[in-house]
């Protein structure tokens, strides 16, 4: 038998109750804050529709532009928002696909055009595909219906939840992280995506828990996030090196999103839920090749590179970081419990 799931008033109860803990302790005295970059400020996405951002997008042709979508519920629908005010500035409705099934990421390719990843799967990795539509960044901004390419994705080792999705600037293949705490990996898909046939992507390198990614612009460093920090690597050879660099990632109540601004400066972290917010964090220029053995996207903090937590914060942090999960993991589960 299944255990009886929480209510909806219990989960939305719970999940309250833990962000306003969250929000409390990230104010006490000796919390690390990470520093906003000059190169991209931070800002609130105000738009009352966006209400699951689950990936971000940094635009080419429209600076301070950021490409967005919801995780589910929504339907066929790509944001545009501008940073300087937070409002929505464009919505691309997508024809020539089907019914978007678990949206999780977006990136722009360096052929000018925006790839959407239908790629996750939080019914025990169970679907056989998942989907990626592409379709042409538009020139100009507002409202309109755009034609996308859809294409089937399967993994050489069987179906995966995943929720980062990764076009290199450089070489336009595309890559997919899964999402899991102890056997994620880093999909490679083939040199060319192929509509009306299987695109089978292989596995390239071990990743632990990670919830978006993203390349630098000079396609020289790949950054991951998890839900309470990140790393940035470099990128040679098609893989990524080393142990990485942890980068400051913000506190978010569900960190679901990742980008670089236009000009490779600022790492821009974001979340869901309403009115959330999009964080500024400076990009390294410089990532410390093969770094000290330190923790993974989705693990506490290290202290080579922040302070370390003191104190009752230390334990509080940890006790929340768990129960942030168990929040969250019941929160989407009883949500996609409720549609079937």
């Amino acid at each position: 038998m299944r255990p009886p799931l929480p209510s909806a008033a219990a989960t939305a109860t719970a999940a309250a109750t833990a962000l306003a803990a969250a929000t409390a302790l990230a104010l006490l005295p000796g919390t690390a804050y990470a520093a906003q970059s000059p190169g991209a400020s931070s800002f609130t996405i105000s738009d009352p529709r966006i209400k699951e951002s689950s990936g971000l997008a940094a635009s080419r042709v429209h600076p301070g532009v950021y490409w967005t979508h919801n995780d589910s519920d929504d339907g066929p629908y790509v944001y545009a928002v501008d940073s300087a005010t937070g409002s929505t500035v464009a919505r691309v409705t997508l024809t020539g696909i089907g019914r978007p099934r678990d949206v999780e990421a977006i990136s722009l390719g360096p052929d000018g055009q925006l790839y959407v990843g239908d790629i996750g799967d939080n019914r025990g990795s169970t679907w056989d595909h998942v989907w990626i539509y592409r379709f042409q960044e538009p020139r100009q901004l507002g409202d309109v219906t755009v034609k996308a390419t859809q294409f089937t994705v399967r993994y050489e080792d069987g179906p995966r939840n995943a929720e980062s999705l990764m076009v290199h600037p450089v070489t336009g293949r595309v890559y997919i992280a899964s999402k899991d705490e102890s056997k994620g990996g880093l999909y490679e898909g083939p040199a060319q995506l192929a509509a009306g046939a299987d695109n089978v992507f292989r596995r390239v390198a071990d990743v632990p828990w990670v919830t978006d990614g993203a390349f630098s612009p000079d396609g020289n460093r790949l950054t991951l996030r998890g839900y309470f920090t990140a790393r940035t690597y470099p990128w040679k050879d098609g893989r990524p090196e080393g142990e990485g660099e942890r980068v400051d990632a913000p506190w978010q109540g569900q960190a679901e999103s990742v980008t670089y601004s236009a000009d490779g400066s600022t790492l821009m972290f974001g979340s869901e839920g309403a009115s959330s917010r999009v964080v500024a964090v400076p990009a390294a220029v410089t990532p410390s090749p093969g770094g000290s053995a330190s923790p993974q996207p989705g693990s506490p903090p290290d202290t080579a590179t922040s302070p370390e937590p003191t104190g009752s914060f230390g334990k509080g942090a940890l006790v929340l970081a768990g129960g942030l999960v168990l929040v969250f993991g019941a929160k989407r589960l009883f949500r996609r419990r409720a549609r079937d």
